[in-house]
Parts: C-alpha cells; sequence; structure tokens
C-alpha cells in the first residue's frame, strides 16, 4: 500500500461515522496513533460518566490503530467471571499466545464459582499467589511478555472499564506504564469518574499520559446525532428537550430518540415531552443501569435526593440515606461526575433532569417508597419545613399519614391552599386523613373543611360529609358554615329545591349567630351563582326562587344576593332596567376587599345590559385591586374582561388579555373556566384578520364539546363564526345554531349575552336565506329596544337591513348609526357606518357615502379591525375618493414632519429655534402647528405639552 492511499485509507476509517462532537479527541487519538505507528511510546485515558462516550471513542481508536498496521489487544475490564488475580491482564494478553510465547498465570484453583467449576487453561504455566499479595515477579514477566510483542511491531493495547478490574491487573497496567519508555505501545485506559482505584490514579498522573475527560453534547451535537440516528431533521425544541432530559449524555439521547423513532412518533415536541416525561422507558433503562453500576452508598444517596425533590439540603439528604457527611460528600460527588445531580446557587442539590428523578423513583419499590417519603416528612417537620413541603410527603405515605402528628400537619397545609383557592389540593391533602368508611369516627371539624373543600371538587362527596358532620353537636359557628356550604353544594349538585329548603330553615333559625338575615342573604346568593353551573340546576331554581331586586345594598351580603338576582334578571330579559339600576348601586358602594366575587358578577350584568365601558371599569378595578392570580376563576374574569374590551373595539387589549387569561392553559383540556377567553380570544382574532391564528386555535378545542356548561355555548358561537370567515356557511350554521338552542335551554336570551344570533342571520344571508336572518333580526331588534340594549340594537338593524332590497336599507343603518352614537362600542358603529356607505354609494349618492365610508374606514383603523378596514377602503375607491391617510384624528394622524414640530414645541423650544433645528422656514414650522392643533383638537403649546406628555411618546406615529 503507498503512503497516498494509505493516507486516504485512514482518513475513511470505514467502521462507521466518527462520534458526534468529539473532533478533538479524535484528533488526539489519531495523532498518538501516528506517533505510536512510528515507533515512539503513547499513553492516554479517557473519563467520564457512563454512557458519556467512552466505548465509542476507545472503538474509533481501534480502527484507527488497525488503520495504521497496529497489533491491537482490546478488552473490557469485568466480564472475565470471577475476579481472580490477573485475570484481566490474561484476557487480555491471551492473543499473543502463538506458541512463541510462554504467558506466567496465576492458580486457578478448583473452587465453585456461581454454581459452576472453573477449570485453568491447558498448556500454559502456573503461577501460585494470592488474592492478598501481588507477585512482583509476575508483573516483571506479564511486562516482558509485552515488550517481546512490541519487537514483531507496534502494539496497541485497550482496556474499557479499567476500574473494574482486578487488582493485581490494574497494578500490571501501572507497571506498564512507568516502563514504556523506547516502546511502540500505545497504552489506553478508560475509567468511570469518581471510581476509586489508587492504580488508575497513578497512571493519569504520569508526565507521559493524555487525559481526555469527553463534554456533554450541544444542542448542536444533538442535532447532528438525530440527524445520523433517524436520517430527518427535528425542531429546535425537541433538541432543547433531549437537552434538557439527557443532559447531553450521548447513551441516553440516543436511547430516548429511538424510542420516538421505534413508536413512529413524530419529532415535535409534542411528543417529545410525552415520551420525555411519562413513557420514557427505554430512557429509564440506561438510567437505572447507569446508577445501579454506583456504589451502594451512592445509590442510597441518589433515592434520598428523588424522594426530597429538587433543592434538597444536604444534611436532609444525608439523613434520609443513613450516611454521615463525608461519606455523603464523597457519593454526590459520585453522582454530580456523572452528570445525575447538579448544585443549585442555593448549595442544595437537584437531579440534572425530572426524569432522571422519575427513573430514580421507579427504581424504588412501592414499600420502599412509601417508607422513604414517611421518614422525609418526619425530618422535614422537625426540621421546622412548611406544612406544605411536609405534606407533600404524608401524600404519597398513607401509613404515615394516619397518624395523628401527620393529621394536623395535612389540615393546616388544606387551609393553606384554600387561602390560595386551591381546594383541589386541599381535598388531596384532607382525604387520607378521612379514611373511606370511617367518617362516623372523625372529628365534626375535620369533616367540615374537606366538605367545604369538595364543594369545587366533588358536590356528592361534600354533601355527604357536611350531612354527617351535621348529624353530631357541633359548634354554632361551624354549623353556619356547614349548612352554608350544604346549601351550594346541593344547588351545584342539581338538588335546588332541597338547597332552597336548608335556606328556609336557616332563615327561620332564630337562634343563629347572625344579625337578622345577613348570612342566609349570603348563603343564597352563593346557591343562586351555584346552579348555574348546572343546566337542569338552573332550570329547577327559575321555577322555586323569586327575584327581588328592591333590596337597598346596605351590606355586603345584601349586595351579593342584589348581584346574583339581577344577572340572572338580565339573561333573562327580565326587567333589565332595574337590574342595571340595582347593579350599578352595587359598584357605587361595594368595595374589592369585601364584594371581590360579586363586583365581578356585577360587571356581567352591566356586560349583559349593553354597558360594556362600565363592565371593563368594573373588571379592571377588581384585577388592580386583588391578587386575581391566586383564585380559580381567574381566566374567566380576564375573559369578560376580554370580552369587554372587544364588544367596545379595544381589539389589542382584548388579545393581550385573553393570552394572559390561556397562559399555561393546555387547550384540549380547557375548563368551562377557559372556555370564555377562547371563545373571545377567536372573535378578538377574526376581527383583527388573524384568520390562520384563530383557525389554529380552534383546532384545539376538544369537538364536540360534550360538557354542558353555559361557556361552552360561545365556544359554539366562535367556532360557527369562524367557519363563515372560512367560506363554510353550511358548517358554521351548524354551530351557530347549535349555540342558539343551548342558549334557550339556558334561557340567556338576551341579544346582548352572546352574538350568536347576529353570526346566524349572517350565514343564513350567505346562503341566500332573506327571510331567516330578516327573522332573528326582527326578533333581536324587538327585544334589544324593549330592554333598551343600544349595541345589540344596533347590530339587529344592521342584519335587519342586509335582509330587505336596497331601497329599504338606508333607514334602518341610519337608525343603527344614530343609536350606536351615543354608545361607545367603536367596532359595532364602524361596521355600521361601512354599510351604510357601501349602500349609499350603491344607490348613487358618492358624496354621501365617500364621507360616511371615510369615517368608518379611520374608525376601523383605529381600532385594528382590518379586514373592515380593507372593505371600506374598497368601498372608497369605488367612490372615486383618493384616501391619503387612514387616521385624520389623534397623534396618529401626524404626520413625520408634524410629529418633529410637536416634540419639540412640548419641549418648549421656539418657532425659530425649531425651524434652525429641522433646516426649515419660520412659516413652515407655523403650518405644521396649525395642522398638530387641528388634528389633536387642542388651542395651544401648554396644552400640547400635556398630551405629548401623557401619550408618553417621543417618536413618530406608528
Amino acid at each position: 500500500m503507498t503512503s497516498a492511499h494509505r493516507a486516504s485509507h485512514v482518513d475513511r476509517l470505514a467502521d462507521g461515522p466518527d462520534p458526534v462532537e468529539r473532533e478533538y479527541e479524535l484528533a488526539l487519538l489519531d495523532d498518538l496513533t501516528r506517533r505510536t505507528a512510528a515507533g515512539r511510546p503513547a499513553l492516554v485515558m479517557l473519563e467520564g460518566p457512563d454512557g458519556i462516550g467512552k466505548s465509542t471513542l476507545l472503538e474509533a481508536l481501534v480502527s484507527r490503530g488497525r488503520a495504521r498496521d497496529l497489533r491491537v489487544l482490546h478488552t473490557r475490564a469485568g466480564q472475565q467471571g470471577p475476579r481472580l488475580p490477573f485475570g484481566t491482564a490474561h484476557a487480555l494478553l491471551a492473543d499473543l499466545d502463538d506458541g512463541s510465547l510462554r504467558l506466567p498465570l496465576a492458580a486457578w484453583r478448583d473452587a465453585s464459582w456461581d454454581g459452576g467449576t472453573t477449570t485453568r487453561p491447558q498448556g500454559l504455566p502456573l503461577h501460585e499467589t494470592d488474592d492478598g499479595s501481588i507477585s512482583f515477579c509476575m508483573v516483571t514477566e506479564l511486562l516482558e511478555v509485552v515488550r517481546s510483542a512490541t519487537a514483531n511491531g507496534p502494539l496497541m493495547i485497550v482496556v474499557d472499564n479499567a476500574e473494574e478490574a482486578d487488582e493485581a491487573s490494574l497494578h500490571f497496567f501501572a507497571h506498564t506504564a512507568r516502563r514504556m519508555g523506547g516502546l511502540p505501545l500505545l497504552l489506553a485506559l478508560a475509567r468511570r469518574s469518581g471510581a476509586h482505584a489508587p492504580a488508575l490514579n497513578e497512571v493519569a498522573a504520569l508526565p507521559l499520559c493524555q487525559v481526555l475527560r469527553p463534554r456533554p453534547l450541544t444542542r448542536a451535537g444533538i442535532d447532528l446525532l438525530i440527524q445520523g440516528l433517524i436520517g430527518t431533521e427535528c425542531d429546535a425544541s425537541v433538541q432543547e428537550c433531549c437537552l434538557a432530559a439527557t443532559n447531553g449524555n450521548p447513551l441516553l439521547v440516543t436511547r430516548l430518540l429511538t424510542e420516538l423513532h421505534e413508536k413512529g412518533l413524530p419529532h415535535t415536541i409534542t411528543h417529545a415531552s410525552p415520551v420525555s416525561g411519562h413513557d420514557g422507558a427505554a430512557f429509564r433503562s440506561p438510567a437505572t443501569s447507569l446508577l445501579r453500576r454506583q456504589q451502594k452508598v451512592t445509590v442510597e444517596v441518589a433515592r434520598a435526593l428523588a424522594v426530597l425533590g429538587d433543592g434538597a439540603t444536604s444534611e436532609t439528604c444525608a439523613r434520609l440515606a443513613h450516611l454521615d457527611g463525608t461519606v455523603f460528600a464523597r457519593s454526590i460527588l459520585a453522582l454530580v461526575s456523572g452528570g445525575l445531580v447538579a448544585s443549585d446557587k442555593d448549595g442544595t442539590w437537584s437531579f440534572a433532569h425530572s426524569l432522571l428523578r422519575a427513573a430514580v423513583l421507579g427504581d424504588m419499590s412501592e414499600e420502599q417508597r412509601s417508607t422513604a417519603h414517611g421518614r422525609a416528612a418526619r425530618l422535614l417537620h422537625d426540621g421546622g419545613a412548611s406544612a406544605a413541603d411536609v405534606a407533600d410527603h404524608l401524600c404519597r405515605s398513607p401509613a404515615t399519614a394516619a397518624q395523628p402528628w401527620a393529621r394536623t400537619v395535612l389540615r393546616e397545609a388544606a387551609r393553606e391552599a384554600m387561602l390560595r383557592a386551591s381546594p383541589r389540593r386541599a381535598v388531596e391533602l384532607l382525604r387520607p386523613c378521612v379514611p373511606q368508611g370511617a367518617e362516623e369516627d372523625c372529628e365534626p371539624s375535620l369533616l367540615v373543611e374537606l366538605g367545604v373543600a369538595e364543594r369545587w371538587v366533588d358536590a356528592e362527596a361534600s354533601i355527604r360529609h357536611l350531612t354527617t358532620a351535621l348529624e353530631r353537636p357541633i359548634d354554632p359557628e361551624l354549623r353556619l358554615q356547614a349548612l352554608s356550604v350544604l346549601a351550594e353544594a346541593l344547588a351545584r349538585h342539581g338538588q335546588v329545591v332541597s338547597a332552597v329548603g336548608l335556606l328556609g330553615r336557616i332563615y327561620s333559625d332564630t337562634t343563629a349567630p347572625f344579625s337578622a338575615i345577613a348570612r342566609p342573604q349570603l348563603m343564597e346568593a352563593q346557591v343562586l351563582m351555584a346552579a348555574t353551573c348546572d343546566r337542569t340546576a338552573y332550570t329547577e331554581l327559575l321555577k322555586n326562587v323569586t327575584f327581588d331586586l328592591m333590596l337597598p345594598g346596605d351590606t355586603p351580603d345584601e349586595r351579593a344576593l342584589l348581584t346574583a338576582r339581577s344577572v340572572i334578571s338580565v339573561a333573562r330579559l327580565d326587567r333589565v332596567a332595574q337590574a342595571v339600576a340595582a347593579v350599578r348601586t352595587v359598584v357605587s358602594r361595594g368595595a374589592v376587599a369585601t364584594d371581590g366575587v360579586f363586583l365581578a358578577i356585577a360587571g356581567s350584568a352591566l356586560l349583559y345590559s349593553d354597558r360594556p365601558h362600565e363592565a371593563e371599569r368594573v373588571y379592571r378595578q377588581l384585577l388592580d385591586g386583588t391578587d386575581a392570580l391566586l383564585d380559580q376563576a381567574f381566566p374567566s374574569l380576564l375573559g369578560l374582561q376580554g370580552e369587554a374590551h372587544q364588544r367596545l373595539g379595544a381589539l389589542g387589549e382584548a388579545l393581550d388579555t385573553t393570552a394572559t387569561a390561556l397562559e399555561n392553559v393546555v387547550v384540549s383540556r380547557a375548563t368551562p373556566e377557559e372556555a370564555v377567553p377562547l371563545a373571545v380570544r377567536i372573535h378578538a382574532l377574526l376581527d383583527s384578520g388573524e384568520l390562520a391564528e384563530a383557525s389554529l386555535l380552534e383546532a384545539e378545542i376538544a369537538d364536540p364539546v360534550a360538557d354542558y356548561a353555559w361557556q361552552w355555548n360561545e365556544v359554539l358561537c366562535a367556532r360557527g363564526r369562524l367557519h363563515l370567515a372560512k367560506g363554510d356557511p353550511k358548517l358554521a350554521l351548524e354551530h351557530l345554531e347549535e349555540s342558539g338552542r343551548r342558549q334557550a335551554e339556558w334561557q340567556r336570551i338576551s341579544p346582548a349575552v352572546s352574538p350568536w344570533w347576529y353570526w346566524t342571520g349572517r350565514a343564513h344571508l350567505a346562503l341566500g336565506d332573506r327571510h331567516a336572518a330578516r327573522a332573528l333580526a326582527e326578533e333581536a331588534a324587538e327585544r334589544a329596544r324593549a330592554s333598551d340594549l343600544p349595541c345589540a340594537l344596533g347590530s339587529a338593524l344592521d342584519l335587519w337591513a342586509d335582509a330587505l332590497e336596497n331601497d329599504e336599507r338606508p333607514a334602518l343603518l341610519e337608525e343603527a348609526e344614530q343609536i350606536l352614537m351615543g354608545t361607545q362600542a367603536a367596532l359595532v358603529r364602524a361596521r355600521v357606518r361601512v354599510a351604510r356607505g357601501k349602500m349609499l354609494q350603491r344607490l348613487g349618492h358618492q358624496k354621501a357615502a365617500r364621507e360616511v365610508l371615510r369615517q368608518g374606514w379611520e374608525e376601523a383603523y383605529a381600532i385594528g379591525a382590518w379586514p373592515l378596514h380593507g372593505i371600506a377602503h374598497r368601498a372608497l375607491l369605488a367612490t372615486g375618493a383618493r384616501p391619503r391617510r387612514p387616521v385624520s384624528h389623534g397623534l396618529g394622524a401626524l404626520t413625520q414632519s408634524e410629529a418633529q414640530v410637536a416634540r419639540l414645541a412640548a419641549d418648549g423650544k421656539k418657532n425659530a429655534l425649531i425651524a434652525e433645528t429641522l433646516f426649515v422656514t419660520q412659516r413652515t414650522v407655523e403650518v405644521h402647528l396649525t395642522s398638530v392643533y387641528r388634528k389633536l383638537g387642542l388651542s395651544g403649546r401648554r396644552e400640547l405639552k400635556d398630551v405629548m406628555k401623557t401619550s408618553g411618546t417621543g417618536d413618530g406615529p406608528p
């Protein structure tokens, strides 16, 4: 083979692709093989955790050695059966015995190993030794064997997992490493980080030794590995997922990706996350195998850390593992060097990824986990940890949770959960304290605490536990609380008659510890709102309860009852004017601290009575004055605020609000509280022209919606409007009519409650059915006119006009525009103006059409309703107009030059200085300032300064 061919052969190394992100290591190994082929010695030690790629690098080294005609001796220590003295050395050098060499061998005893008899190899000389001493003579003879072999050509000795070799063989490796001078020998050893082997430490400290410590893969390296394994590229999210789950360990990355590929799942974060979090059996296996290869105390430390969770302190972890500080420090260092554990900034310990912790916990039996969590709970409790932290472990250890001290902790943690508005968590904490079937033996107060928490989670269980508590002697205050929650739970479970009867008993109880009828009023309000969660209960409620709206509203309990009655009345179109007056009384007299939840209900009543500007003020006051993030109704509250924004035409605010409400929400598993912001967001996206984004959001919502809560009616309406925008009026009509049917069953008949009727009429018009559209418009207009619902009336007249002939439309559209002039519903007003302008243009009134269309065109631009703005623009062009700027008033109407002059004038600069600064004449400055005053509606510089300061902008218009 010529030198050119040999170089080409070495470059190819046909055994397979090189390891990923190991260019430096491979270059060094290639240099060492070249050096040995040239007759010089080389020594290399590979260190790193299991799975980091040491074996792969050794395989690459072996390939390079064979490509340069080195004689290769390669073995993996620990695979030779019993750890006999010089067992690894003999397995390594046995290939040199071609009859010309005589290998020394320790005496093999006729002893039984693992149930079988091991016999000594035949034809080899025997040397007696025992496990406790190492014969220097034998080490010397083995070295001479190596020397003799190098005389026939360069030799490579490669030992993987060297720390698993017997002590005598390790001594031989160290002896050989110290005496390699002048020999064409390459000795390569690989060992696991943290392994205790003094002989290997001695080798690594030699001046000749090159120590390689492969690093974990980066995201770019994982990308290369994915392409090599699967043959396709993955998005960046999968790379990040793999990096987080494996800490860049090549073995774990390979197993994780192989699991995805074998399951036939797309390589996206949607599928990578579940595999890495729950279904990663292929990942768990290598992770646990890496752990089991550690020493027993190291495994115990890993298990203790897995039980305690991220952020465990060294002291607690050591005590849980039954270890002293020194042994714990050595064991945790082994886990850190293996890439399994990392130290946090505050000195605590955590696993590199939650999947590693899950793998360690999965390697423990259920009994072991329960016992460990019980001990952890006691250790944390004795150390002064919070009740919530201790309770986490008690929930995983039923035997410990039954102890008296544990029940106290769980109840305290449950009370904290209820203060954080987390009833589901409170139920999880309290149920271990009340074993099923043992309710009669529990304290009444404990049953009441559990029943109070369960009313939001399991109404049937709440009724059972509260009823049991009330059958026994109980403190009067606690009894009142139990009665209140029981009435609400009965209503929520559909037993409205029983709830109303219970309220009657409370009202007639003269011995109850409350003044007059204050507390029963609050209970009744809670029952009314609880019944709105179940359609059957709501229907029954309307048959058995009267709605007196004449309460003065002087106390928080009166205001709560007044609000609950008002919102139901408004939705049913029952005495709307009286209900609006009552709600305004509640808003004027109420405070966030005392009327929190019912202020939100008051906002809904204003929204459903077509007062979105008043509703938005209430929602803003409520969100600014409370820590609503802790409230389970937070998404619904934000959704209603977003709907108020959307009705007012503040589309940007509507999108921002709904985005906050849906943050961290899995749309496919959305709750009724999250349905409202979902529907509002789809409407706002469609109004903003984001059809593609609205379609993506709608596709994630579960279909069909099996939940019959009223909130899903709004999702059906939004879904129908979306299909209408996509050009499928037939499918749109199915969803919209289903929404209308359900709204009627809920007796939500006010046209201001939901726009389902408006979009249903539009779907009928798209299908050519003017009669059906006109019937819907007439009914909505009649109801809106009778109940003073201006926005709904304007929309109804708009729809009605489209269902008539051309000559009949102008009067209805003009009336709609006049009605909407007195409202702040910018979106509906702009929609009506554009429709009226188009109608005037169609009838030949070009000048009037241009004026009306320009107003609608500017309003649509100002609120960001781009589809409507586009319609208005095309209609304006059809009238012969040539619109130059979409806004003629406000800061957005200023040209760049006008904005520059306005900023300098607001800063107090005189006209002459402004002209000099901008290199224009003073007359130009005066003209620009006149235009600025006209567009902003100002009279002078003083007002200009206030406007520019209030706007907070120093830049030109967008």
